[in-house]
C-alpha cells in the first residue's frame, strides 16, 4: 500500500505446560517462555508501529509473592525497549542463578508459565504509554485478577458503556478498550460469586473454595454473558489470576487467530506463520480459532475450543489478505499471485496487446506478490498468444526461422521502476515546502523507459486516498517521459469507511467517494447527496438491527469504469500532460482469489454486523455536515 494507513494489532499468547525446570533441562534456559513470545512478537511486529506490551503470570504463588508482571513501551524502538527492560532482571545473574527454574520462578518477575503479548497499532486517540496493552484489572481475590489484550473495534460503544452504567459502575472513560475490559471482569466477578455461594453453604473453607474456583470456572458461559451485546470485529486473549487463559473471536470471524498445542506449549498468535517459526511446526498442525468460539486453556493444561455466541455468517477481514498479514503464509501469499493474475487480460486490454512498448513494475514493496502473479499470468497469455501465432504461420506455410524467432522472443519487461527512499523525512510544517519533500520519497529508475514511446504499469495493492500516487508516485514517475501511466491496484475501489479496526472512518478520506461527489456534481445529480443525507438522518435513532446502508445507492448511479476514470483524473498531478489510467481488482476478482475471507464492506458496503450499516451512515452525515470526527 502506497498510503500507511493504520491498521490491525498482533496479540500473541503462550502457556507453558510442563514446569520451568523441564525447559531448563532440555532446552537449557528456563527463560524459554519469554524467549519465545519474543520471537513471536518479533514475527509480527509488522502488526503494531505504537506500542508493545506484555504482562506474566506464576501458578501456584504463595499469598504475599508477586505473580503478575507487566511492561509496556511506547518508544520509537518499542519492541526492543520492551524486551531490554525485561531482560534486564536477569543480565547480570550468576549462571547458578539464571539456570535454577525455582529459584527464578520465586525471586523474579517474568518468569510465569502464562504470557500474554500485544502489539499496538492505534487506530484513534492518543499514543501514550496508557494506551498500550495488556490492561490489568486488580483484585486482591486472585481469581478475579484479570490481563486483557485486544484485536479489536465495536461499533456500539456507547450501548455497551451504557451497560455497564445500569449494572452500577463507574467507568473511567469511554473506550471500546475500557468498555470491554469492564464488561468481562464484572461478569468474571459475578461468575466467581456465583460459584463461591454455591460451595459456602458445604462446609468448604474460603482457601478451598479458592481451589473449587480454579477447577471449575466456566469461561465458556463467562464469555457468553459478558459478549452477549458485542458489535464488531475483535480477538481478545486474556489471563485469570489464578492462571486460566482464554482467547474469543468475533463470530464473523472478522479478526485472525491461530493457535498450536502439543504436551509443552499451548501458542496462540494473529499470524501462523509466526506460530509456525516459534513451534517450529507444518502449517498443517496449526489451527484457526473457530469463529464466535472460545480457546480456553485452563490452569491443569486442558486445552478445549467452545462456542459462546450463536453462528453469524462467517466473512473474514479481506485485507489481512490483500496487506495486514505478513506475506509469508503460505495461503496469502498463494492468494496475493492470484490477485495479480486476475487482472492480466484488463491490462492487456488497456495496452492494446502492445508488450514492446510497456514496462511492468509495481510501487511499493508490498504489491511485490501481486506483481509476481501478473507476470506469471502475462507470461501464460503470452504463450497462448504465441501458440496461435505459430499455428497460424504454420497454417499458412509461412512460419520461417525468423519468423519464428520474433515470436518466441516476446517477453513481458519487467523492471524496478520506482523505490521507496525510506531515510527521506517530511517532518517540515510548512505545507508549501513539505509538498516538495513528499514528492521525493520516491525514487525513479532512470535511462530504461523508451521516451514518449513506453507506457509504465505499476501495480499497487490498494488506494485509499490516492494522494501519495498524486503528490509523489505520478509525479516522479512522469520524469521518466512514458507515453502513457497505468495504474493498477489488486484491490477493489475502497468506498465505504471501516468499523472493524482500520483506520479508515471518513467519508472523504477516500478517493473513489471524491470522484463519486464530483460526478454527481458534473452530471446536475447533487441532489442525491441530500436525498441520501436526510434518509441517514431518518435512521439515526434507530436501533442498529433496523438500519440499512444508504450511500450504496449513490454508488449505483455510476459504473466501476467511470468512477476508475473519474479516480484517475484526480490522481493526475496539476499539469501532467501524460495520459493516467487506473485498473481496479473487481470484487468478483477478490472473492475468486479468496475465496474464505469473503469480508469486503470496505469495497461493497455489506457490513456483516448490524452496527456497521449505522456507522457508514453517521460517516456520510458528518460528510454532509462537515464535521472531521470519526464515525463511531
Amino acid at each position: 500500500m502506497s498510503e500507511v494507513i493504520k491498521h490491525e494489532c498482533g496479540i500473541a499468547l503462550i502457556r507453558l505446560l510442563k514446569p520451568l525446570s523441564f525447559y531448563e533441562e532440555k532446552y537449557g534456559t528456563s527463560l524459554f517462555g519469554l524467549q519465545r513470545l519474543h520471537l513471536l512478537m518479533q514475527k509480527m511486529r509488522n502488526r503494531g508501529q505504537d506500542g508493545a506490551g506484555l504482562a506474566t503470570i506464576k501458578l501456584d504463588p504463595e499469598p504475599g509473592h508477586r505473580y503478575i508482571s507487566r511492561k509496556r513501551s511506547n518508544s520509537p524502538t518499542y519492541l526492543k525497549d520492551l524486551f531490554d527492560q525485561v531482560f534486564t532482571y536477569f543480565n547480570e545473574l550468576p549462571p547458578e542463578k539464571l539456570h535454577d527454574a525455582d529459584w527464578l520462578k520465586e525471586n523474579m518477575p517474568y518468569t510465569g508459565e502464562v504470557l500474554l503479548g500485544h502489539l499496538r497499532y492505534g487506530t484513534h486517540g492518543s499514543n501514550t504509554i496508557e494506551t498500550v496493552h495488556p490492561f490489568l484489572r486488580l483484585n486482591n481475590w486472585i481469581s478475579r485478577n484479570l490481563v486483557l489484550a485486544g484485536n479489536f473495534n465495536m461499533t456500539n460503544v456507547d450501548e455497551l458503556f451504557d451497560e455497564l452504567v445500569e449494572l452500577g459502575q463507574y467507568p473511567k472513560e469511554k473506550s471500546d478498550t475500557v468498555t470491554v475490559m469492564e464488561k468481562i471482569g464484572h461478569f468474571l466477578d459475578d461468575e466467581v460469586q456465583r460459584l463461591f455461594d454455591w460451595y459456602k453453604p458445604d462446609g468448604y473453607s474460603n482457601d478451598e473454595i479458592n481451589h473449587l474456583i480454579f477447577e471449575n470456572l466456566d469461561l465458556q458461559r463467562l464469555m457468553r454473558r459478558a459478549c452477549k451485546k458485542f458489535d464488531g470485529g475483535y480477538v481478545m486473549a486474556g489471563m485469570i489470576g489464578y492462571g486460566d487463559a482464554f482467547v474469543i473471536r468475533d463470530p464473523n470471524g472478522i479478526r485472525p487467530a491461530f493457535y498450536y498445542h502439543d504436551d509443552e506449549i499451548a501458542v496462540m498468535a494473529s499470524e501462523r506463520p509466526a506460530i509456525q517459526t516459534v513451534a517450529n511446526v507444518s502449517y498443517q498442525s496449526i489451527r484457526e480459532v473457530k469463529p464466535g468460539h472460545v480457546l480456553i486453556i485452563k490452569k491443569n493444561g486442558k486445552v478445549m475450543e467452545l462456542p459462546f455466541t450463536e453462528e453469524r455468517e462467517v466473512t473474514p477481514c479481506s485485507f489481512e489478505r490483500i496487506y495486514f498479514s505478513r506475506g509469508t503464509d503460505r495461503d496469502i501469499y498463494l492468494e496475493r499471485k492470484r490477485l495479480g493474475q486476475l487482472l492480466t487480460d484488463r491490462i492487456l486490454e488497456a495496452i492494446d496487446y502492445d508488450l514492446e512498448n510497456t514496462i511492468f513494475s509495481f510501487v511499493p514493496n508490498t504489491a511485490e506478490v501481486a506483481f509476481n502473479g501478473l507476470v506469471e499470468g502475462l507470461q501464460q497469455r503470452i504463450c497462448d498468444i504465441k501458440k496461435q501465432r505459430i499455428k497460424r504461420l504454420q497454417e499458412e506455410g509461412e512460419l520461417t526461422d525468423e519468423a519464428l524467432e520474433q515470436i518466441l522472443k516476446v517477453l513481458p519487461r519487467t523492471e524496478k521502476i520506482a523505490v521507496k527512499d525510506d531515510k527521506m523525512r517530511t517532518f517540515i510544517a510548512d505545507e508549501v515546502i513539505r509538498g516538495g519533500m513528499v514528492s521525493h520519497v520516491y525514487d525513479v529508475t532512470y535511462g530504461i523507459v523508451k521516451n514518449h514511446v513506453d507506457t509504465i504499469v505499476l501495480v499497487d495493492d490498494s488506494i485509499v486516498r490516492g494522494t501519495t500516487l498524486r503528490d509523489s508516485i505520478i509525479n516522479i514517475v512522469s520524469r521518466l517521459k512514458p507515453k502513457r501511466i497505468i495504474i493498477v491496484s489488486s484491490a477493489p475501489q475502497i468506498r465505504y469507511p471501516d468499523c472493524y479496526g482500520i483506520d479508515m472512518s471518513k467519508m472523504n478520506g477516500f478517493v473513489a467517494f471524491q470522484a463519486l461527489v464530483k460526478l454527481l456534481e458534473e452530471r446536475g445529480l447533487s441532489h442525491l447527496l441530500d436525498e441520501t443525507y436526510y434518509r441517514c438522518k431518518a435512521q439515526e435513532d434507530l436501533p442498529k438491527e433496523e438500519v440499512t446502508n444508504e450511500v450504496i445507492e449513490l454508488y449505483n448511479t455510476f459504473t466501476d469504469e467511470e468512477i476508475s476514470q473519474k479516480i484517475a483524473e484526480i490522481v493526475t498531478p496539476k499539469g501532467l500532460e501524460i495520459p493516467v489510467d487506473v485498473i481496479f481488482q473487481t470484487i468478483d476478482g477478490l472473492h475468486q482469489a479468496c475465496p474464505n475471507h469473503k469480508g469486503d464492506w470496505y469495497f461493497s458496503g455489506r457490513y456483516p454486523t448490524p452496527g456497521g450499516n449505522k456507522v457508514v451512515n453517521k460517516a456520510f452525515i458528518n460528510y454532509m455536515e462537515k464535521k472531521e470526527v470519526r464515525a463511531y
